[in-house]
């Protein structure tokens, strides 16, 4: 039996399609200002989904690389909104963020 056969390897024909569709319509959304009509608990498993696999990634595979699909994804107001309510949640302060700030990150001279 082959890893993919075993039940452990992730399907990553659904993911995609479901990556794909779950963008689509978060997108759409946020042109039509519909966002209210989208649950909270929704965005939530969506956030924590793609929080743990990035930092699962960097961490398991000791590299980096962008967590938005481009430059334009995400708004520097997003992004402090986000980790502002991120790091209240993680019960974590700017020093604690600090910490992490100036650890050295793979593939860099730093």
């Amino acid at each position: 039996m082959s890893s993919s056969d075993d039940g452990r390897a992730p399907d990553l024909d659904a993911l995609g399609a479901a990556t794909e569709t779950a963008l689509a319509i978060a997108e759409k959304a946020l042109d039509d200002g519909a966002t209210e009509a989208i649950p909270d608990e929704m965005v939530q498993r969506l956030l924590t989904a793609g929080v743990r696999l990035f930092a699962n990634k960097v961490e398991m595979e000791d590299r980096v690389f962008r967590p938005f699909v481009s430059a334009e994804s995400a708004t520097a107001t997003d992004v402090v909104v986000t980790v502002t309510e991120m790091l209240h949640a993680a019960n974590l302060n700017t020093f604690d963020l600090a910490m992490w700030f100036r650890r050295p990150r793979p593939g860099t001279d730093d």
